[in-house]
């Protein structure tokens, strides 16, 4: 089961890149993001992407240009997330036949960056927009849109996110901060997978 969850790891670093993708995967995490501003990303996405690429989806976050698409695609990574809706960078992803998943707040955000390709919505902060606004927004758009809320969100709230129409969720720093260990990731991992799954139950 690929579970909609995307391990968001900012701040990871090259050395614990294997050892982090790992027990994620093992959780069953098998979609994982690395902001472009943690140190050396893409080595980190490259080690991933070569030891875990065959059953992880591994990719970059916090995509800014088109040429920073170029990178990740070269490095192995198959799923560009960004904050924002650039339909320059979306248009670049699908060129590349990466995955791509902008941040989006409004109505026209969202309409534009599907009119570009994007595969998914990102709702960038959650926190800000709330399950009301997501409810709204949702009720506008396309039927089978795929839209994960990123930022204020965990395995504590996870039933009312999909209550409100979630599909998916990034999780960040209640997944992993630097200096955390593989097997602190780890619990934290199960606790979110098994929120999840209780959630959609």
């Amino acid at each position: 089961m690929s579970r909609p969850l995307i391990a968001i790891l900012r701040g990871l670093t090259p050395l614990e890149a294997k050892d982090i993708a790992a027990v994620l995967i093992e959780e069953g995490i098998t979609r994982i993001e690395v902001p472009m501003n943690s140190p050396s990303p893409l080595a980190s996405i490259e080690i991933m992407a070569k030891a875990f690429g065959d059953i992880a989806q591994i990719g970059a976050g916090t995509v800014l240009t088109t040429e920073t698409v170029i990178d990740v695609a070269k490095a192995g990574g198959r799923m560009i997330v960004s904050p924002n809706a650039d339909v320059r960078v979306i248009s670049a992803t699908k060129l590349a036949g990466l995955d791509s998943y902008p941040g989006v707040m409004t109505p026209t955000e969202c309409f534009a960056a599907l009119g570009a390709g994007a595969d998914g919505l990102k709702i960038f902060p959650a926190s800000l927009l709330g399950v009301e606004g997501l409810k709204a927004i949702r009720a506008v758009l396309p039927l089978g849109i795929e839209v994960y809320a990123v930022g204020g969100v965990d395995h504590t709230n996870f039933a009312k996110w999909i209550a409100a129409s979630a599909h998916g969720f990034g999780i960040g720093s209640a997944l992993y901060q630097p200096g955390f260990s593989a097997n602190e990731v780890q619990k934290r991992a199960r606790a979110m997978v098994k929120a999840f799954d209780e959630a959609i139950a």
